[in-house]
């Protein structure tokens, strides 16, 4: 996935195929916030920005970390959901029905990790929102809505996934998991608000 072409990706997308879905462009979501992040870092660097240097640096090492973690996300999660599908087409029976919360089990992780990554980088908006360069502080906002929709679109293909799997533990885990979406997704809301507040005065 990582070496297509954007149009080709979105070919794949719209086509009648299991993967890449929902669950690979929450990925992509986190991967655009992590890059707008990086970016807006690099821009807020030099004497003028003196006294931030330290969090910025660890921004852009941070902000580069997750994009590449997002990227692999979306690919595990296109894999992932192959899986179920793979499952669903055994002969019925017990093998079956136990492959199927396996493989349901697995493509819930992914969209879990990236909720993970997501509100990870709701907090690094909030952080390079007083501090980074003005010139682009509308792209904080633009990470912070491409988080949300990181958080969100997540959120619901782990869901998804709940219903067909059997192990109470793994359901228990996978909602704890997701439990802090809400506020998150309040907190982009917040750094969004903030920007057009700001653009607008």
């Amino acid at each position: 996935m990582r070496d297509m072409k954007i149009d080709d990706f979105l070919a794949e997308l719209a086509g009648r195929v299991p993967a890449p879905g929902g669950g690979a462009t929450a990925a992509l979501h986190a991967a655009q916030a992590a890059a707008l992040l990086g970016m807006v870092a690099r821009y807020s660097t030099g004497e003028k920005y003196a006294d931030h240097a330290d969090t910025v640096v660890a921004v852009i090492a941070e902000t580069d970390t997750l994009r590449a973690r997002a990227l692999r996300l979306a690919e595990e999660d296109a894999a992932a959901f192959t899986a179920v599908t793979d499952a669903y087409r055994l002969p019925k029976g017990e093998e079956r029905s136990a492959t199927i919360a396996r493989a349901l089990a697995g493509a819930a992780e992914p969209p879990a990790r990236v909720i993970e990554a997501a509100v990870r980088l709701v907090e690094l908006c909030e952080l390079l929102l007083p501090i980074g360069n003005r010139n682009v502080v509308t792209d904080v906002a633009a990470a912070a809505e491409a988080a949300r929709a990181a958080l969100t679109t997540a959120r619901v293909n782990v869901e998804v996934n709940l219903g067909g799997i059997k192990d109470e533990r793994v359901r228990e885990e996978l909602n704890i998991r997701m439990s802090g979406v809400d506020a998150s997704v309040a907190r982009a809301d917040w750094v969004t608000a903030e920007v057009r507040e700001e653009i607008n005065a």
